[in-house]
Formats: C-alpha cells, sequence, structure tokens
C-alpha cells in the first residue's frame, strides 16, 4: 500500500506545484493591482475642514507658487529628502486620521499612497482627481474649490503646526 501512495504523490506533484506557484503569483499580482482608497476633491476638502483627514498636497514648491495650496492641505514636497519621515510624523501626530494625498492630477499621490501602504504607513487615502483633474474626476481647481497661497515660511508653518511635537 505504500508504495502506491508514494507513487500518486509523485505523479500528483508536477501538478501541485503548479496550482501553488499561480495561487503565488495571482495572490502578489491582486496585492500589487490592489488600489488604495479614494476620495473626491469634493469629500476631501470637506472632510479636511471637519478634521476628520489630514490632507497633503505632495506637488513641487514651484506648483504650489503656480496654483496655491488647497484650503485645508499641508503642502509637503514628495521630492524632499525628509518626506517619508514627515509623513511617517503627521500620521504618528494625527492618530485616528488618516492622512490623504493629492497632487497635480492623481499620478504621484496614487504612486505614493501605494508604496506608504506596502511599507506599512496605513490610512493612506488617493485623492485621484488632483488639483487639474484627471479621469477620475474635475479636480480641485475647475471644481472652483478654495486655495490657499502662501510663502515658504507659512508653508513650513503649517506642517510644523500638524506634526505636533515629534
Amino acid at each position: 500500500m505504500r508504495p502506491q501512495t508514494t507513487l500518486a504523490w509523485r505523479r500528483a506533484l508536477p501538478a501541485l506545484t503548479v496550482v501553488l506557484t499561480l495561487a503565488i503569483l495571482i495572490g502578489s499580482a491582486t496585492t500589487a493591482l490592489a488600489v488604495p482608497p479614494r476620495m473626491s476633491v469634493t469629500e476631501a476638502i470637506a472632510a479636511a475642514e471637519k478634521g476628520e483627514i489630514v490632507l497633503i498636497d505632495i506637488r513641487t514648491p514651484a506648483e504650489w507658487e503656480q496654483t496655491g495650496i488647497g484650503k485645508g492641505a499641508i503642502p509637503l514636497d514628495m521630492r524632499g529628502p525628509d518626506f517619508v519621515a514627515t509623513v511617517v510624523k503627521i500620521h504618528a501626530a494625527n492618530p485616528g486620521r488618516p492622512v490623504a494625498l493629492i497632487c497635480a492630477m492623481g499620478g504621484r499621490s496614487g504612486y505614493v499612497t501605494k508604496i506608504l501602504e506596502r511599507n506599512g504607513v496605513t490610512g493612506i487615502i488617493d485623492v485621484a482627481e488632483g488639483m487639474f483633474g484627471s479621469a477620475a474626476g474635475k479636480g480641485w481647481l475647475k471644481e472652483g474649490l478654495p486655495v490657499y497661497r502662501g510663502t515658504e515660511a507659512e508653508y513650513k508653518g503649517l506642517v510644523d503646526a500638524v506634526t505636533g511635537a515629534l
């Protein structure tokens, strides 16, 4: 009886290996393709004004100068060397408040959201419409939502205020 069982397992092993490999690949692909939570620009401003989220504009200072930042947003240049550390500080200083990211058209915010989530920073929301609009919607500016134009020092003050004493 034992030789037959061994023979059956030897015959089934290649098929079992293929099935397990496919399951792992499909699982990895599903995780890689998972879409982070999204929020429209109108939902984002409402939630930011109520203190329900921390909204971060991850564009560059030149972009902020061009359009201003969305009212209620914290300007934080994603290219800055301390970007991730600052997002983590903001997240830690604001427990229970998800962090929402906005950029120009949703590409950078979607990418950064996925990267942060993969690295253990949870509760990140993508405002995929962006400031200028995208396939996700009209965008902050075309919706006529208010913007804030400040100086570099004022922008830094906004970041400092939301990171707390961390």
